[in-house]
């Protein structure tokens, strides 16, 4: 059997990523990953992260292979990212310009320590920050020829500029995303009913106010009105704002659904339906997984193909990546009759989007996920 060259993780002990994949390893009949915590990496600030990672790569026996993952839930992690000297409160919308500048700073010092070590990176550090930065991303993407929601491209530093902009478009309905979050943090979904006039405006998405400060919540919040909905998007303003065209989705059973894929080394490898009565699917957030094999009945093989050549389209963007998580929109007309091909658009490209457990592989129904990354790291690394 092909050993699997030794695996440092940068990551969370203990945390539901580094045990699934230290169980892939497991089963692949490899060593465990070695593991070196995002706090230790992170003690001495996010500039120092490469000193640690170049101790732990100059040890005997010294992992050839860096996969850099997610950051996490952990509070302690995200004040360290944040350079701030005390935990945000629980269910804070953090993940703004300090937090990507923080994460920016320690992935490209990982990165060059791992290259000037010699060992292989799982993750370009670069690529890394074109996926937490949704405006970069999409545009990106579209430069590419990936499908994509048209977005308002002018900087939105409030509700003003929010409703000006679409009042300039003629848009009705838009998501609102904050720049650098991810897993919907201060999403919302913004309807303009009488975009003319300006009146009956209606937001929605997974936040609630808490002592004067928008806060994530997986209790859905409904705000309605210029006042309420203004000052919401004035607070989530100071994240930095990304503003997408609303994309009509296919409706599976009564639900709003869409597709994340995974792709690992260029080939999607893993697709879960996700399905939700509101306008955010995210399955963290109480969402269900839907029925692949009828949303594949209602696309047809054409239809079907299409989404996952969408998915690998847009993993080839970012080619320092072994894999990514492609959340594909499919259009309410999907199915429908005439030579049309599936209406289709990437709404995101996310950089630790492989956790996803229990989920049969597309090609090897026996492998999970991780499985699959392990699967390919072993052939890649070894050929």
């Amino acid at each position: 059997m092909t050993s699997l060259p030794q695996l440092l993780l940068v990551g969370n002990p203990g945390g539901r990523r580094t045990t699934l994949l230290a169980a892939a390893c497991r089963r692949a009949g490899h060593r465990a990953p070695q593991v070196l915590s995002w706090r230790t990496v992170l003690a001495d600030g996010p500039s120092r992260a490469g000193a640690v990672l170049a101790a732990a790569l100059a040890a005997p026996a010294a992992p050839a292979l860096v996969r850099i993952d997610s950051p996490g839930d952990d509070p302690v992690v995200d004040r360290l990212l944040r350079g701030a000297p005390d935990c945000a409160p629980r269910g804070a919308i953090t993940a703004g310009p300090a937090w990507y500048r923080g994460f920016s700073t320690a992935t490209a010092a990982l990165g060059d320590a791992a290259t000037a070590a010699g060992a292989r990176l799982t993750a370009d550090p670069a690529d890394l920050g074109v996926l937490f930065d949704k405006a970069a991303c999409h545009a990106r993407l579209e430069a590419a020829g990936v499908p994509v929601p048209a977005a308002l491209g002018a900087p939105i530093r409030g509700w003003d500029d929010l409703r000006d902009g679409l009042r300039r478009r003629g848009w009705a309905r838009v998501f609102v995303k904050p720049a650098h979050g991810s897993s919907a943090s201060g999403v919302l979904a913004v309807q303009l009913r009488n975009h003319r006039a300006g009146a009956d405006v209606l937001a929605r998405g997974p936040v609630q106010w808490h002592d004067g400060r928008p806060v994530n919540s997986l209790r859905p919040g409904t705000f309605r009105g210029e006042t309420e909905v203004g000052a919401l998007v004035d607070a989530l303003a100071e994240q930095r704002l990304h503003v997408e065209q609303w994309f009509p989705k296919l409706v599976l059973r009564g639900k709003a659904a869409d597709v994340r894929v995974l792709v690992v080394a260029g080939t999607a490898t893993h697709a879960v339906v996700r399905t939700s009565r509101g306008s955010v699917t995210n399955l963290h957030l109480g969402n269900e997984r839907g029925d692949l094999a009828a949303l594949c009945v209602v696309l047809g093989d054409a239809g079907w193909r299409r989404v996952l050549d969408v998915a690998e389209a847009s993993a080839r963007c970012f080619p320092g990546m072994h894999t990514v998580g492609v959340d594909v929109l499919v259009g309410a007309r999907a199915g429908s009759s005439g030579p049309a091909p599936t209406p289709v658009a990437v709404a995101e490209v996310n950089a630790f989007g492989d956790l996803l457990p229990n989920l049969p592989g597309l090609h090897r129904p026996d492998h999970d996920t991780y499985d699959a990354q392990i699967h390919s790291l072993t052939g890649v690394l070894t050929a």
